[in-house]
């Protein structure tokens, strides 16, 4: 998130009312405007800051001090500052809004990506619609194994190939012992690694089940209870919105939290 949900996020924060749980924000804290110059070019000024309550800037980008090829990098550690919440908790300026409960991100697998794209969750949704009448409430409904592999059979002899990031990095290993002549003193091993890394889609399918089906079961929710639907359902699976239920129903555990005394913890055991 960025920008105005972030002054949000640390406002509250600051002023103790909330336990603010995920990653950790963008970092979007300035005001700019542009400006018309000769020969149709702009000139893009900075106006104005955000501030939250206990006065500190989220601004993550440094743009006053760019590096050599023009880009931007962000304020490093040594230069944020610390502050205070009204009830005495240390935050920081500089790299947008940190979460009292850090959460790990959740990244798509490259054949979610691969069957998303491809639409295969959109057309296998569709069959399924056909096929039943009616399913159960969106935040509850579940395809069951048998379903799942029903999905499976019918993913037979359709395009949906994709690259890993493995197989990527492999590739460009080999660009460059190409070009520093070392790949024929490595080429056996690199068969081998190649071999190794070199993704099945049978496997991938069981591998990244749990992903798979969550993405399948939103498709098919939406045929039913349309974007509604789709968004009950990501809540019913949400890892942040679960933590949170955790927090609200645990009263010495989100008061220890808005005290400093839950806080490192928290951030080992996620």
């Amino acid at each position: 998130s960025a920008s105005a949900s972030e002054i949000v996020s640390g406002s509250l924060q600051d002023l103790d009312r909330v336990v603010v749980i995920g990653q950790r924000s963008f970092g979007k804290g300035l005001v700019q405007n542009t400006r018309p110059l000769s020969y149709n070019t702009q000139v893009k000024i900075t106006t104005a800051k955000y501030y939250t309550p206990s006065g500190r800037c989220i601004q993550a980008l440094d743009y006053a001090h760019r590096n050599e090829d023009g880009s931007v990098g962000h304020v490093p550690d040594s230069l944020m500052k610390e502050f205070k919440t009204k009830g005495g908790r240390s935050v920081y300026d500089g790299g947008g809004i940190r979460p009292d409960l850090q959460m790990k991100p959740r990244t798509l697998s490259k054949i979610v990506i691969s069957l998303e794209s491809k639409e295969m969750f959109f057309d296998y949704a569709t069959k399924y619609r056909m096929a039943h009448p009616t399913i159960e409430a969106a935040d509850k409904f579940r395809i069951s194994e048998l379903e799942y592999q029903e999905f499976v059979k019918w993913l037979e002899g359709k395009d949906y190939d994709y690259t890993t990031d493995s197989e990527k990095e492999l590739e460009e290993l080999k660009k460059v012992a190409t070009k520093e002549k070392y790949i024929g003193k490595i080429q056996k091993d690199f068969d081998a690694l190649k071999t190794s890394l070199s993704h099945n889609k049978s496997e991938d399918l069981q591998l990244f089940k749990e992903d798979i089906k969550q993405v399948l079961e939103r498709e098919i929710v939406s045929r039913y209870y349309f974007q509604k639907g789709k968004i009950q359902h990501a809540i019913s699976l949400d890892e942040e919105v679960k933590k949170a239920i955790e927090v609200l129903n645990d009263n010495q555990k989100y008061t220890d939290i808005l005290t400093g005394k839950y806080v490192e913890k928290d951030l080992k055991d996620n």
